[in-house]
């Protein structure tokens, strides 16, 4: 069983550890070193000091470099970082190598952005003020970042928040999920070893809950980004120091309306993978369907024959379509949530049950009632919910009545419908003909509401953790 030390620069103590184990079967995986908030002030002691001094930031060409280095080694272990990713994450092979080639490709983005994006210029000259000057901006790193991570991609997300540090210069210390730490840990071995030097990413695993909301609200941290829950990630928020900024990236409960000219043959194996992709454990993954009465019955029955043709199992075979949840304790509140929704009317047209203690059917229900927990909150589960409805704007306003907003979608052939859902959902993102989770890492990717703060994608978390610089001068 592999052991991983605690990646500070620094004399820094050892608070002591944890097990890894895969969330399938519980069995142990690897243990990791701890930090208590000695260990967490020496790391962004280490980060801070290395920041002030201007003379150690790495020019861009360097970054450049050790990004390609980086992206070369991840593609010389790909499988290893896929299966090691399945067995902590629980994500399905065939998945987690999709989520590998993702990673890769999130610092190739990174590279492009660096070769291409920049400062601009300021015009001048246009009245009396401005007459014999000169205007240009430059692009310099924010300061020390602190990333805390999610679960559910444990490769990719520390991709999609470490990649854009490195590339903006900034020092980066990084907190992945306790469930999940080995791939973040492979991540900053790999950046060391593609030449970045070590104090520009530490990865830590803290203690204590108190430990991570030090590190967050230090009055070191410029930057933080966070991927997690709402109530975790919004108290963070309320811990900054002033001045401190902060990217946040929630969940929701995603909703698809569909019209009653939709391709079904389309729609059926795109609501099955937006639905039941990692066992329902994406913030935009298909939750809320509204399908118009005169098809509803039809799409259900339909939905109800894919589910229960999906392999569930363990995700390091290659058969297996579908994982565990990521704790016993998840398959325990989605059994009580279906339970609850039964009881309060819904009809149970597949699944709504655990097959063990880490996996649950992938379940449909058909018209549970507005009040039922799986009609309100996210469920993060393997759990599909069906609404009939008569009237398109009836969708648009059931759609848009929680307080989350994030991605949407809508099914139809007709361009009239697209335009009015795509101007009437409440979202940042509304995919035609395509599930809610769809995605690619150069898009902009934001929750709105309670689903989140700012906004998410390569590109822009990389101008996130910059700042542009303007410097005026007096030509005359």
């Amino acid at each position: 069983m592999n052991h991983f030390k605690t990646m500070i620069v620094g004399e820094a103590p050892t608070a002591g550890q944890i097990e890894v184990t895969a969330p399938f079967d519980q069995s142990p995986i690897a243990t990791i070193e701890t930090s208590d908030e000695e260990a967490v002030n020496v790391a962004l002691e280490s980060a801070y000091t290395l920041f002030r001094d201007r003379s150690q930031w790495l020019p861009i060409r360097q970054r450049i470099a050790i990004l390609e280095k980086m992206i070369a080694l991840m593609g010389d272990r790909a499988e290893l970082l896929a299966i090691e990713a399945a067995r902590e994450g629980g994500k399905p092979l065939i998945d987690s190598r999709v989520e590998v080639a993702r990673a890769i490709d999130s610092l190739r983005i990174c590279v492009d952005c660096l070769r291409t994006e920049g400062g601009e210029t300021i015009p001048m000259g246009i009245n009396a003020a401005s007459e014999g000057k000169m205007a240009f901006t430059t692009r310099e790193p924010i300061g020390v970042v602190v990333a805390v991570s999610a679960f559910n991609h444990p490769l990719n997300l520390i991709s999609h928040q470490v990649g854009p540090a490195i590339a903006a210069g900034c020092p980066v210390i990084v907190k992945p999920a306790e469930s999940t730490p080995l791939s973040c840990f492979r991540f900053v071995e790999i950046a060391r070893e593609a030449g970045l030097p070590e104090a520009w990413c530490q990865a830590v695993v803290p203690l204590k809950r108190e430990v991570s909301t030090q590190l967050v609200s230090d009055s070191r941290v410029a930057f933080l980004s966070f991927i997690g829950s709402a109530r975790v990630g919004w108290m963070l928020r309320s811990k900054l120091t002033a001045g401190a900024r902060c990217a946040l990236e929630h969940g929701g409960a995603a909703p698809v309306i569909v019209a009653e000219d939709a391709d079904l043959d389309e729609l059926i194996p795109k609501l099955l993978k937006g639905g039941f992709y990692h066992a329902g454990q994406v913030c935009v993954s298909v939750q809320r369907v509204f399908i118009h009465h005169a098809i509803a019955r039809e799409v259900a029955l339909r939905l109800a024959e894919g589910a229960r043709s999906l392999v569930i199992g363990d995700p390091t075979q290659a058969e297996t379509e579908i994982g565990p949840l990521i704790r016993p304790q998840e398959v325990e509140r989605v059994q009580q949530w279906v339970d609850e929704a039964v009881t309060e009317g819904a009809e149970l047209l597949a699944g709504g049950r655990t097959l063990s203690p880490s996996t649950f059917e992938c379940t449909v229900l058909y018209s549970p009632s507005a009040e039922s927990k799986v009609s309100r909150q996210e469920i993060f589960g393997p759990v599909i919910c069906l609404y009939p409805y008569g009237q398109i704007e009836d969708a648009v306003t059931q759609a848009n009545a929680l307080p989350y907003a994030f991605q949407a979608a809508l099914f139809s052939t007709n361009i009239d419908t697209a335009t009015y859902a795509y101007k009437n959902l409440d979202a940042s993102a509304v995919m035609i003909n395509d599930h809610t989770a769809f995605r690619v890492d150069w898009m902009p990717f934001a929750g709105l509401r309670q689903s989140g703060l700012g906004v998410g994608g390569i590109p822009y978390t990389l101008r996130d953790m910059q700042i542009e610089k303007m410097m005026v001068l007096s030509v005359s």
